[in-house]
């Protein structure tokens, strides 16, 4: 099996090298980016698996690198690492799509268990040799190219839209409550209110359902959402 590929952008080459170190233990093939301009080019060009994104960084930061990435059709995992902890820096960065954001100074350990549970989801999602399609209604969701079209139409999802979708999906028919999706889609620990969710539901239903009678994305009273075929 091949390792998976992780790009540790960081400007402190201290951390950067124990990062490297931890993870190549764990078997890992790492590459270190020391700027944000770095970090694009490498993002494009070797297409890591998962990416470890500090936010002070020189030239270019952080936040931008991640803009860069996802405009580039990148959808790799990105854990923001960085000593910024206000509320503000957080919500910027899940609303250009982070995956989870860890403020420093961190456990390696807790680090770890955080890269192998996206690895873990994005391997799942790629399917892993089980069918790459799913269908309902007049809706086909391509986990290949995690790409979904209605009636022969693309419909544009933002990414955490495309994950909930499958995590509703996966269920088959069993209720999900708002806090299982934020901790399956967000991330453990994520900074991210529960009517997150909401909005989120609501543009699955605007775009592949009726919004007025959903027929598919089913709300379940003081509880959550199931999905029904």
């Amino acid at each position: 099996m091949t390792a998976a590929r992780i790009l540790v952008v960081e400007d402190n080459a201290d951390l950067a090298a124990g990062i490297e170190y931890n993870l190549e233990l764990e078997g890992y093939d790492v590459r270190i980016a020391d700027d944000g301009r770095k970090a694009i080019e490498a993002a494009a060009d070797w297409r890591p698996d998962l990416v470890l994104l500090d936010l002070m960084l020189p030239g270019v930061d952080g936040y931008h690198v991640l803009q860069a990435m996802r405009t580039a059709g990148n959808h790799a995992p990105v854990i923001i690492l960085s000593a910024r902890g206000e509320e503000s820096d957080k919500v910027r960065g899940f609303r250009l799509d982070a995956d989870q954001y860890v403020t420093k100074p961190f456990g390696i350990l807790e680090l770890l268990e955080r890269i192998a549970a996206l690895l873990r989801r994005t391997a799942r999602d790629s399917g892993d040799g089980k069918p790459q399609t799913l269908a309902f209604g007049d809706v086909t969701v391509d986990m290949g190219s995690r790409s979904v079209t209605r009636a022969g139409h693309t419909v544009p999802l933002t990414p955490k839209a495309y994950e909930l979708l499958l995590a509703l999906v996966r269920r088959d028919g069993v209720v999900a409550s708002r806090a299982d999706l934020l901790k399956e889609v967000w991330g453990y620990g994520a900074f991210i209110m529960t009517r997150t969710v909401d909005s989120h539901v609501a543009e699955l239903r605007r775009k592949l359902d009726d919004p007025d009678r959903p027929r598919h994305i089913i709300t379940v009273w003081k509880v959550g959402y199931r999905f029904e075929t």
